[in-house]
């Protein structure tokens, strides 16, 4: 017998329905990062279903090691030996070579039945045993799942003790390589003397990082990581040298943290916002462009191409607000943008692609696929916006000139509308 039960439906009370999964399970962000760190060994505490799914994507995104994992059904977890084969998973993985770190990846299954921290070993062998708790149920995007590992293991490894790094920067933020590369030059030249990357690959940055002159977020959403730099008394740098007005803005303020030669800062930063301006007067934007995604830098990006002369009515983040994002959502509304919608839905960005009828769209899978399917050049945000050089003059010229080549291919997007809405011949 099939019962039919009635839902409550938003769209009886005239809200948007939002009963269509927005994203990937969000501890694929941590078990990404945990995965590049090197002599990290990671260990999932979770079913067999979440560990299939979530070894493949992290493999598919670059993990060259052994996840590992005790295994989880529903005999074991209601005979609660969750705790006993999760610390012979971790004795599995203290055998690998050069171990020096097992993070232990904590999922729904695991956080439901129960996980005691304290009847894990926090060290074995040669490595530290991290507990790493990443429900998705608690946490709402993959982007704050990094923060939530990075900070944990900051909490456990980091070392404030010692001799300060004073004109030493940490860049907060996966980003694309070449970027911590270019903002590293343009920062020594101002007299920063080091600038480490979190998160990143080496554990001696974990234990160094709290020491530093400053923490510089490229990113917004790392809420629990920037809170425990300010309780090591660490200054942080807001906003991301992203266009002309960010890039100088950034580099003045970095320059204030770390109390270097105001003559030089100001030089430097003048020479990034003058390239800057240039690159924007020869890669102009022209075109309507709705900016959503979930990785959290959304509010960034459309910063850039407002500034390089497009409209940009409608952008929408999967992370919540915070006030490292106001800046950007402030500069935004005074210069045309209607609307900024934090934990966003698909339905949400469905909506503003009826009331706003883009040039281009930067979005998710599903969302760009159906601005395709209606004539409207679009590109996933994440594999093909996000995975380019972003910051400062170089980063600058990189994007706008992708864009502008998308932008230039919207007829080629109507004519295969057109193909393909042909009726059949035969």
């Amino acid at each position: 017998m099939t019962t039919t039960i009635p839902l409550h439906s938003a769209q009886s009370e005239g809200k948007t329905c939002q009963l269509h999964p927005q994203s990937m399970c969000p501890a694929f962000g941590s078990l990404r990062i945990l995965t590049r760190i090197e002599g990290s060994h990671p260990v999932m505490a979770t079913d067999t279903g979440c560990l299939y799914g979530l070894t493949f994507v992290t493999h598919f995104y670059g993990a060259r090691k052994s996840i590992l994992a005790a295994h989880l059904g529903t005999a074991e977890l209601m005979s609660g030996e969750i705790v006993e084969s999760t610390r012979a998973a971790i004795e599995v993985a203290a055998q690998e070579p050069g171990c020096q770190l097992i993070p232990v990846v904590s999922l729904c299954v695991a956080e439901t039945a129960g996980l005691p921290e304290e009847m894990l070993p926090k060290r074995i062998g040669d490595a530290e045993v991290v507990l790493v708790r990443v429900p998705a149920y608690a946490i709402h995007s993959h982007p704050e799942a990094k923060d939530v590992a990075l900070a944990a293991l900051l909490n456990r490894l980091g070392d404030n003790q010692g001799a300060k790094d004073a004109k030493t920067v940490v860049l907060l933020g996966e980003v694309f390589p070449a970027d911590p590369l270019a903002i590293d030059g343009v920062l020594r030249r101002m007299g920063v003397e080091a600038t480490i990357t979190l998160p990143g690959r080496a554990i001696e940055d974990l234990r160094r990082a709290p020491r530093v002159g400053a923490l510089a977020p490229l990113h917004p959403f790392y809420k629990e990581t920037t809170a425990l730099f300010r309780s090591w008394q660490v200054p942080v740098v807001g906003g991301a040298p992203v266009g002309a007005t960010g890039s100088y803005a950034w580099l003045k303020s970095v320059g204030s943290a770390l109390n270097l030669d105001p003559a030089l800062v100001n030089q430097v930063a003048e020479e990034e916002r003058e390239l800057a301006q240039s690159i924007l007067k020869a890669q102009p934007i022209s075109g309507r462009i709705l900016v959503t995604g979930y990785e959290g830098t959304e509010l960034a990006y459309a910063r850039l191409l407002v500034e390089a002369g497009a409209e940009v009515p409608y952008v929408s983040t999967s992370i919540g607000a915070d006030p490292l994002v106001l800046p950007d959502e402030m500069w935004l509304r005074a210069r045309g943008t209607k609307e900024v919608v934090y934990r966003k839905s698909l339905e949400d960005d469905m909506v503003a692609l009826n009331k706003y009828s883009p040039d281009l769209v930067f979005g998710t899978t599903p969302f760009a696929s159906e601005a395709k399917k209606r004539g409207i050049p679009a590109m996933y945000f994440t594999n093909q916006l996000a995975s380019r050089p972003f910051f400062l003059s170089g980063g600058m010229a990189a994007t706008l000139s992708f864009i502008n080549q998308t932008l230039g291919r919207s007829e080629r997007y109507q004519w295969m509308q057109e193909f393909f809405a042909e009726p059949s011949r035969a």
